[in-house]
């Protein structure tokens, strides 16, 4: 729950840029990398409702001195280590059906080509990981809001068969993804719940920032759900 450097849409661009140039400089030009931009950061690359993100996760096609080159650029931006989190693999939301349903982004110095992940395929990534104190569920609120601005609003049938791809079914999701989805597409004002949704995300970030100052190292994964909603009782008793 620490607080780490933001990243935003501008110097996402120039920290890419930069691991490009670098890579370059440690692997020459015959083996071209590549790397999927994942959650906070594709939403970065594609939306403008996200002003930045606490995570680079990215999944990494290339050879072993691309970490040499993570490296580097954090020395020289400051930037904490492991700025470009290799490890997603290890999350529940990963998918070895990932690359396939990759898009095209940029590519820099003619070696590092960036891919990242469309519209429905992250929409189904953030309901497989669902996280109150994270922007899970107002970036999927955000990715439906902006693409019903747009006029090419998203169907629910096509968040299906994403998770179907992805992960098989539904069941594989948390049960309260499954319900606030069905619940944004009742109810049909994206912007409106994207804005609610976001305001209760930062409360809940704020209620276990607290909880960790005062019983640190306390917090599991396991206990942040009971944890948040004990907390949250006690702010309607006490306001009411």
């Amino acid at each position: 729950m620490s607080i780490e450097t933001p990243f935003t849409r501008e110097n996402l661009d120039t920290y890419l840029k930069e691991l490009a140039k670098e890579f370059r400089k440690l692997n020459g030009t015959a083996i071209p990398s590549e790397i999927i931009l994942i959650g906070g950061a594709a939403i970065l690359a594609q939306y403008g409702f996200r002003e930045m993100t606490y995570d680079i996760d990215a999944v990494i096609l290339a050879s072993s001195v691309m970490k040499e080159a993570v490296n580097r650029v954090g020395d020289k931006f400051g930037l904490p280590n492991g700025w470009l989190n290799m490890d997603f693999k290890k999350t529940k939301s990963y998918s070895d059906k990932l690359s396939e349903v990759s898009v095209y982004y940029k590519t820099f110095s003619n070696v590092l080509k960036i891919r990242t992940i469309s519209a429905e395929y992250l929409i189904a990534m953030k309901l497989m990981s669902g996280r109150q104190y994270k922007s899970d569920l107002s970036d999927v609120a955000g990715i439906l809001w902006e693409h019903q601005k747009n006029g090419n609003p998203i169907v629910i049938e096509t968040i299906d068969k994403a998770v179907a791809v992805l992960y098989k079914d539904w069941t594989e999701l948390p049960a309260v993804s499954k319900q606030f989805i069905d619940d944004v597409y009742t109810h049909g004002d994206y912007e409106r719940v994207y804005r609610e949704i976001r305001e209760s995300e930062k409360q809940s970030k704020e209620i276990l920032l607290d909880f960790e100052k005062d019983y640190p190292n306390a917090l599991k994964e396991e206990n942040i759900g009971s944890i948040l909603e004990k907390a949250k009782q006690r702010r309607q008793k006490d306001s009411g």
